[in-house]
């Protein structure tokens, strides 16, 4: 006995809509993170014209593709004009938000929505000034879960009287929404299309599905921007090892080693005994580590066992001191980052130097950063040659570029000198306490 045929309510066909809507943007995202040119885009917040044209192209495209299959198919799960533009606008900037606009609504406006056009690209630069406003990180922490931690965001927002860019980057993609509903309502679907609702209740699931279809794309390029940087960092970390290795076991190093413990044999067995065992420690180190990220605690330890060969070597003419906070020493640092700049404090401040020396190690926090620095009294740089160790110099060009890595724009390397009496090297980054998951 044949059936008649069911057909979905208005309220079933709306949400069946939003969830395909929002499998939609998955998908694109998904598939365009597996270009490897398109990740690199994602990793650098300065990026070229070309950089930017490939990006908008890639979301521009494919969504407007979406909104002709909407016009043509009437496939509303397809249009994402509010969607693309705001994020392309959110992760590009204003101007490749106003053109992912322009591509995605021009379909829409020769089709006699009039009102689209203006509408996607004021959504593409209401998402590229979000950006210009908004810290680059904070982009990137713009989750689909962000609903569950909003009433911690509200408390923070209101405990510090300051803004919380969490709540405005998701009042931003809100606003839009509410205000498509609003020209919708006004000027009719014939000049705007907008999903419309027959209740509060599925007002809000289309505004939430607006949410959820900007963040699900931010999570997913997010994990492959992590992704992408850990495979750098796996270079560059093999890359600072062998450069450490290259610098401590060469013939120099260790034949200045070895003869100290020959000088000291007789005389002083105990400290003979101690430069083997931290020689033997240091390469220990150096060989079986394979961590990217460890304490500052546990980095300080190894520069002891390198820094104490160095006193033994220099005698009473090099000393040591340290300057750290103790609430610093929990705090996650990346792998054989301060190696280098103690041992150019040595090779190239305090070695050219006649008489005695010292080195100093700070490290404070400050306003949710930590701050560590190398200070030395040595020679020092020329005042127009300072920059050449940070360009040429291979510890500290690798120091740079895995800082870059790391953290994006959120460090800082600086480097001052002063002719005659000696030179400072200081590493800003976010702090981040070992108890936390280390993702990048």
């Amino acid at each position: 006995m044949l059936q008649e045929p069911r057909f979905l309510s208005a309220e079933q066909f709306l949400l069946t809509t939003l969830i395909v809507k929002l499998a939609v943007m998955a998908v694109l995202a998904t598939m365009l993170a597996r270009y490897q040119r398109f990740r690199r885009i994602l990793i650098f917040e300065r990026r070229g014209w070309i950089e930017r044209l490939v990006f908008t192209l890639s979301i521009g495209i494919p969504l407007m593709a979406g909104v002709t299959a909407r016009l043509l198919l009437n496939y509303y799960a397809a249009d994402l004009t509010l969607e693309g533009a705001f994020l392309a606008g959110l992760i590009a900037g204003p101007y490749a938000g106003a053109l992912v606009g322009f591509m995605v609504a021009a379909p829409a406006g020769l089709a006699g929505e009039f009102i689209a056009l203006p509408f996607a690209v004021g959504a593409g630069f209401a998402g590229g000034g979000l950006r210009e406003a908004c810290p680059k990180e904070e982009i990137w922490q713009f989750t689909p879960f962000v609903f569950l931690d909003l009433h911690k965001h509200l408390w923070r927002m209101i405990r510090r009287l300051e803004p919380n860019w969490q709540v405005i980057l998701l009042l931003g993609p809100v606003s839009l929404e509410l205000l498509r509903q609003a020209l919708g309502t006004r000027f009719g679907e014939h000049r705007l299309f907008y999903l419309d609702s027959q209740s509060p209740w599925m007002t809000l699931l289309v505004v939430l599905a607006a949410v959820l279809a900007v963040a699900t794309p931010i999570k997913i390029w997010n994990s492959a921007r992590i992704e992408h940087r850990l495979q750098e960092q796996d270079t560059l970390l093999l890359a600072a090892k062998i450069e450490v290795l290259k610098s401590q076991i060469n013939p120099h190093f260790l034949f200045n080693t070895l003869a100290s413990v020959s000088a000291l044999i007789r005389s002083e067995p105990e400290t003979a005994r101690m430069l083997i065992t931290r020689l033997s420690g240091l390469l220990r180190r150096l060989l079986r580590s394979h961590q990217h990220f460890v304490s500052l605690r546990e980095e300080l330890e190894s520069i002891d066992e390198y820094l104490d060969i160095e006193v033994v070597r220099f005698g009473p003419k090099l000393r040591v001191t340290k300057s750290l906070d103790p609430e610093t020493l929990h705090v996650v640092v990346p792998s054989m980052i301060l190696q280098p700049l103690v041992e150019n404090a040595i090779k190239h401040g305090l070695s050219r130097k006649v008489g005695n020396g010292s080195i100093t190690i700070r490290s404070w926090r400050d306003a949710g950063r930590v701050l560590l620095e190398v200070e030395d009294d040595g020679m020092g740089f020329v005042l127009d040659r300072l920059d050449q160790p940070m360009s040429n110099g291979i510890g500290l060009s690798n120091v740079r570029e895995r800082l870059r890595v790391i953290y994006g724009a959120a460090y800082q390397l600086t480097l001052t000198s002063e002719p005659g009496r000696g030179t400072t090297a200081r590493i800003e980054i976010p702090e981040l306490a070992s108890a936390e998951r280390i993702t990048a």
